[in-house]
């Protein structure tokens, strides 16, 4: 898991990516096409699976989420290890 800080604060900077991770965070697990339909009725926000599937890779590569196939769907998992290794590392020092 990559754990670089700025690649984290980048993926964390973008309104849409903290969306998707309170709806990940709530949810534990979802498909790509559960996410997008939470996004647009809950949120009102006007985007698109390929969109979301973008915001998905800046979450991935910092570690915030992955995914797994389950049957013939593919299921995204809210990581929040690298986001407690962060804090803590600050809250930790005295």
């Amino acid at each position: 898991m990559y754990e670089d800080k700025d690649v984290i604060f980048k993926a964390l900077s973008d309104s849409t990516r903290r969306l998707i991770l309170d709806e990940l965070a709530e949810h534990n697990e979802m498909t790509l096409y559960e996410l997008t339909v939470r996004l647009i009725t809950n949120h009102n926000l006007p985007i698109s699976r390929q969109a979301i599937a973008k915001h998905m890779a800046a979450l991935e590569e910092a570690g915030l989420v992955h995914s797994i196939k389950k049957g013939k769907y593919r299921v995204l998992i809210f990581n929040k290890e690298p986001l407690t290794n962060l804090l803590k590392g600050w809250l930790d020092k005295t």
